[in-house]
């Protein structure tokens, strides 16, 4: 009688393990095919909508991390089931244990609520320029939980969403590249106006600038300058290279003409004397 017992306890085991292994090899199978038809399924979509290339990732980020939740739900789900474990007093006990933190956890809802305004609302999308939460960088994923920036010193940043009080968006519309250069005031205005505009024509055909570049005039008159400011609209992420261009142009070309650039002056008054 006991033999038969153990044996029969083997052929359930073994039908127990036959079953989970199937499982985890249906799992294996699914996970990255369902991966690769969201992805695509994103993209025609994107596609036929004409979307954006950053509002494509951002979707379809966000399209794999549910469908990762989901699939993993269903994988626990199956799993519990096929080891024979009963899961309505799992679910209540759920209940009650979700009751009991659920005070702890509405800082995890603040960040899935948040997440889904702000991409209903779009004020992110992948590769994206912000500040946010206190950092700035590119947008590397924006999730339901937390967004990811990539600082321009390659830190990556993981922002609760719920800490997103404020986003600015350097890279909606074009960008401004803002230079100002600083002359003595022993110089001649209109000639280094003249000069600054000359380099600002050179730079006219550069496919980054949208508009300008223009120098608008005299900006500022510091302690001992005169700062003269040009202006130009460039293309998104590129206003800083375009404004490092502008001032070693600048330079040189005042170099060439022999207008001085100002340095700091300081007077020394001896009590004495």
């Amino acid at each position: 009688m006991d033999f038969i017992n153990f044996e029969a306890m083997i052929d359930s085991l073994l039908t127990i393990g036959g079953q989970l292994l199937l499982l985890i090899i249906v799992y294996l199978i699914v996970a990255p095919l369902g991966k690769r038809l969201v992805a695509s399924s994103i993209q025609q979509v994107a596609k036929r909508q004409k979307l954006s290339e950053g509002r494509s990732k951002t979707l379809e980020n966000l399209s794999l991390n549910v469908f990762t939740y989901v699939l993993l739900f269903f994988f626990i789900v199956t799993f519990l089931g096929i080891l024979g474990i009963p899961l309505g007093p799992i679910l209540a006990g759920a209940g009650v244990v979700g009751l009991a933190i659920g005070f702890g956890a509405q800082g995890l809802v603040s960040d899935v609520v948040t997440g889904f305004f702000i991409l209903i609302e779009k004020q992110i999308d992948v590769d994206d320029y912000v500040t946010a939460g206190g950092h700035d960088g590119v947008v590397e994923e924006l999730g339901l939980r937390t967004t990811k920036l990539r600082g321009f010193d390659g830190t990556l940043h993981y922002i609760p969403n719920r800490n997103i009080q404020v986003v600015n968006n350097h890279t909606r519309g074009n960008m401004r590249a803002l230079v100002d250069m600083s002359i003595g005031y022993g110089e001649n205005i209109d000639e280094a106006i003249r000069v600054l505009q000359n380099v600002c024509d050179q730079f006219t055909s550069d496919e980054r600038l949208k508009e300008g570049p223009d120098v608008v005039g005299v900006q500022s008159f510091g302690s001992s300058d005169i700062v003269l400011r040009v202006i130009a609209q460039t293309e998104k992420m590129e206003q800083w290279a375009v404004e490092r261009d502008l001032r070693k142009a600048m330079r040189e070309a005042l170099d060439e003409e022999g207008i001085e650039i100002s340095l700091p002056h300081r007077v020394v008054l001896n009590k004495d004397e």
